[in-house]
């Protein structure tokens, strides 16, 4: 007996003829954390188009099934694998996509490919990281055993020679009789479908549904009837059918017992007869499908046929209906903005190769943006756009969306905003070249956009684009290759450029209207000088903290108007830690060599590093004091504060550990609001009159030359944060004279401050002169770590090194973290290249310590 036919393959083979060159090896890279391995072509495969004198180059950017520990998973080809030895190499099963239509473009696979390379990061973990769609592939499997092929030696449970679902056996016999090549396989695309229930044809349901017995008068009427078991039939002559006795009983007004004797004397039958169909099922015909039985009855009771879910479940289980699988509707994605202003404006920005876009308002650096991206969209080039985080997306989707349709074509977002669903579809549109303009996270990095002109990247200093696990990679710095291997043009676009991004070419626009108030808390004397709300005859301890008077002030006027205000506190929680007023004792975590934050809220100490927390402690362990007394106010502290300085005013919270609902103030109810950087993923709220910074300098005081260019970015994107106003930014510090914050004092541009900084940076040689990347050596035991960390120095020199190129090793600014020692190497080089020859001593031997590299560290050395 046969078994089912194949079903047809994805991409119907090429006929061959002999004599071919064999394919080349194919380098795949799977998600996880592995290099990228060699598998062979599978048996038999042949690209169309290719001469037989010619080897077939590898499907770059396609996915692939691969055998791997027993089961098969889905990889990537991301390049050419060594040729020697390829004979010894496990084949490959199939290729998901048409090499004309690949998965990820093949510069882009090539690009990326490289730069992991270079930092001598595992290609599988830097895929994972940055393929967010297409690692699950839904497919048909069927599997027989090669024709003439004896698989007894795999047991009684092997494949036969019918086709039948792969998922009747085991992963690992079916791999086992794979690797042996008697396994014939057959992959067909499932596309997405939904469960639906709709009515049957009446031709097709069962006679038996339709069916239903009644009681008919025999004519002529036998001689035996009494004469009331003959008026019930004449009756019943006369009116018809009835579907019972009791129905007959009651319509002839007689008693059950005289009908019963009725139909045994042959004065009635039971017949079968059709029956017109139920009300529900005619309107399932008619209004059908429905999404579910639910669906069904409540429908249809809406419109007049009363239908339980009990009966709608009967009614289909006798054939009535049927439950279908049915193609799923596109999912709904974002709707485009309905236009974009300046599309038609003359195109100003530089053609340099890599350029960039600074200041203004985030809708001004777009209106300037809009003439160069309708241009490309217009000659049918694509555009991608990425966006560090959620907000900074909203923005550019609500600027620049609108520009597709003007030119002709789709534009797509792609981020981990929408679904799993949502994300294929939309990849598949951007595949099919129907979407040319992509806006999106650094997802959307790897989309296979159609000739590619332009990759935009915005803010790109923003510590977001850092990606914290796995590969650390920094966004920017793959999109620098993305762009390179597609020969697109790079543009760096934001409210301030990174100090890395000076050397390019550019355009910088005005800054938005500024109205900046300093209180320094070092100098009050000066006060005057720094705004009009100054009280020179404060002396340093009446200036008020957390809440300056200057900064109380306002606050006042911003209830007394109805107004609303935003506060910027340098962390959550309630304060930075807890101290002994006697001995200065510091409640520390017992993972980390730090304090524990203060949560008020939660009457916890809590460790910000590892997670660890412990109640409060009724007396001090060193010295038995019961009072604690808060250093470093937290969002808690300080909107604690503003509550008592404005009692009854409506006071919001926003950062990690609190989110409250913000719809009042987005409806431009008056109100405060308290919180950490987060608040920037909001839109500003409408009625905003005062930006408060509460202690600038702690922004200032971390380990990381890059603190002061992240103060400033923080300054500017204040600054304009609100889209059309300009509230009054009052800034908190010790430090007013900081060069960060002058510039913006003193009205100077974008520009301004990141050119000084890049002149310091040359002199240091730092980035943009110099390419960094931090080694991290960590051990359970401080000694340990530090004879390892170097050892790996003595190692670096021992290759060449310089003094300059390696700096350390230093134990880390915090000593101990989540319970291990970390010590820091910091490599220096003038080029990619060079930089990837000192990382190449890490994989010349194994180390005594756990080794971890950052290529374009950031946040803290």
């Amino acid at each position: 007996m046969s078994g089912p036919a194949a079903p047809a393959p994805l991409f119907e083979p090429q006929p061959t003829a002999a004599p071919r060159l064999p394919a080349a090896p194919w380098r795949v890279a799977v998600p996880l954390p592995v290099p990228a391995y060699d598998f062979a072509a599978p048996h038999g495969w042949a690209p169309a188009g290719r001469s037989d004198l010619e080897a077939p180059a590898p499907p770059l950017g396609c996915r692939v099934l691969v055998p791997w520990r027993g089961e098969l998973v889905v990889g990537l080809v991301v390049g050419e694998g060594d040729a020697q030895g390829a004979h010894r190499l496990r084949e490959a099963v199939h290729l998901l996509d048409d090499p004309a239509a690949p998965w990820v473009t093949p510069a882009t696979a090539g690009a990326i490919t490289a730069w992991a390379a270079d930092a001598h990061l595992p290609a599988g973990l830097v895929w994972c990281d940055l393929l967010g769609v297409g690692w699950e592939a839904a497919y048909t499997h069927q599997v027989r055993a090669v024709a003439g092929a004896d698989l007894s030696a795999f047991g009684a449970k092997a494949p036969g020679p019918a086709w039948r679902d792969a998922a009747a056996f085991a992963p690992g016999l079916l791999d086992a009789i794979r690797e042996q090549g008697l396994l014939d396989e057959a992959f067909a695309p499932l596309g997405r479908t939904r469960s639906v229930v709709a009515a049957r044809p009446l031709g097709d349901v069962p006679l038996a549904a339709r069916q239903v017995s009644v009681l008919r008068a025999a004519l002529p009427l036998p001689a035996g009837l009494t004469p009331k078991q003959r008026a019930a039939c004449e009756w019943l002559c006369a009116h018809g059918p009835q579907p019972s006795l009791s129905a007959w009983a009651r319509g002839a007004g007689v008693s059950s017992g005289v009908v019963t004797g009725a139909l045994n004397a042959g004065g009635a039958a039971l017949v079968a007869e059709l029956a017109d169909p139920p009300a529900a099922w005619s309107w399932l015909r008619e209004h059908g499908p429905a999404d579910s039985l639910s669906a069904w009855a409540g429908g249809a009771s809406l419109a007049g046929a009363p239908l339980s879910l009990t009966q709608a479940g009967t009614l289909a289980a006798r054939g009535w209906a049927a439950q279908l699988q049915v193609p799923a509707p596109a999912p709904a994605l974002p709707a485009p903005s309905p236009s974009t202003p300046g599309a038609a404006d003359p195109d100003r920005l530089p053609e340099a190769r890599v350029w960039r876009l600074h200041g203004g308002r985030a809708a001004a650096r777009f209106r300037v943006l809009a003439p160069r991206i309708w241009r490309l969209l217009a000659q049918g080039r694509g555009v991608l756009v990425i966006a560090p985080e959620h907000a900074t997306l909203r923005l550019a989707w609500e600027g620049l969306s609108g520009l597709a349709e003007e030119a002709g074509t789709q534009a797509a977002q792609l981020s981990g905003q929408l679904g799993d669903v949502q994300r294929e579809h939309t990849w598949a549109l951007i595949q099919r070249g129907e979407a040319q303009l992509v806006i999106g996270s650094y997802l959307a990095l790897t989309a296979p956009v159609a000739d590619l002109a332009l990759l935009v990247v915005l803010e790109e200093g923003s510590d977001a684009y850092k990606l914290h696990s796995g590969s650390r990679a920094f966004v920017p710095d793959l999109a620098a290759r993305v762009a390179a291997g597609q020969d697109a043009a790079l543009a760096l676009v934001g409210s301030v450029p990174a100090v890395e991004s000076m050397p390019h070419p550019g355009a910088v626009l005005p800054p938005p209207r500024l109205r900046l108030h300093v209180v320094d808390y070092a100098r009050p004397p000066e006060q005057p000088e720094l705004g009009p709300l100054s009280s020179a005859h404060l002396t340093p301890g009446d200036l008020g903290y957390p809440l300056s008077h200057d900064l109380s002030r306002v606050l006042r006027q911003v209830q007394e108007r109805g107004r609303q205000a935003v506060l910027v506190a340098p962390r959550r929680g309630y304060s930075a830690l807890l101290r002994c007023p006697g001995c200065e004792h510091t409640p520390q975590c017992r993972n980390c060599d730090v304090a524990l934050r203060f949560h008020q809220e939660s009457r916890r100490l809590s460790c910000h590093q590892c997670g660890y927390h412990e109640t409060i402690p009724d007396r001090c362990d060193s010295c038995g004091e019961r009072f604690w007394k808060a250093r470093g106010p937290g969002t808690e502290w300080i909107a604690q504060e503003v509550g008592r300085l404005l009692p009854g005013f409506p006071v919001y919270r926003l950062d990690k550990d609190r989110q409250d609902d913000l719809t009042p103030l987005q409806a431009g109810e008056a109100g405060v609001l308290v919180g950490t950087q987060l608040l920037l993923s909001q839109a500003a709220p409408p009625n905003l009159a005062l930006i408060g910074v509460t202690l600038a300098d702690t922004w200032l005081n971390v380990s990381d030359f890059r603190a002061s260019e992240r103060y400033h970015r923080l300054l500017r994107q204040l600054a304009e944060w609100h889209p059309e106003r300009a509230p009054m930014l009052v800034v908190q510090t010790f430090q007013a004279d900081h060069p960060a914050l002058r510039v913006l004092a003193e009205g100077r541009d974008a520009l301004a401050y990141p050119a000084a900084e890049e002149r310091v940076r040359q002199e240091l040689f730092y980035p943009p002169h110099a390419r960094l990347a931090q080694i991290e050596v960590t051990a359970r035991e401080a000694k340990k770590a530090q004879l390892a960390a170097q050892e790996l120095a003595d190692a670096l020199f021992g290759a060449g090194a310089s003094a300059q190129e390696v700096l350390g090793p230093a134990p880390s600014p915090v000593a101990r973290l989540r319970g291990v020692y970390p010590y820091h190497l910091m490599l220096r080089a003038r080029s990619d290249a060079r930089l990837s020859q000192l990382l190449a001593v890490l994989d010349s031997r194994t180390w005594k310590a756990r080794v971890r590299v950052d290529v374009h560290p950031r946040g803290g050395l």
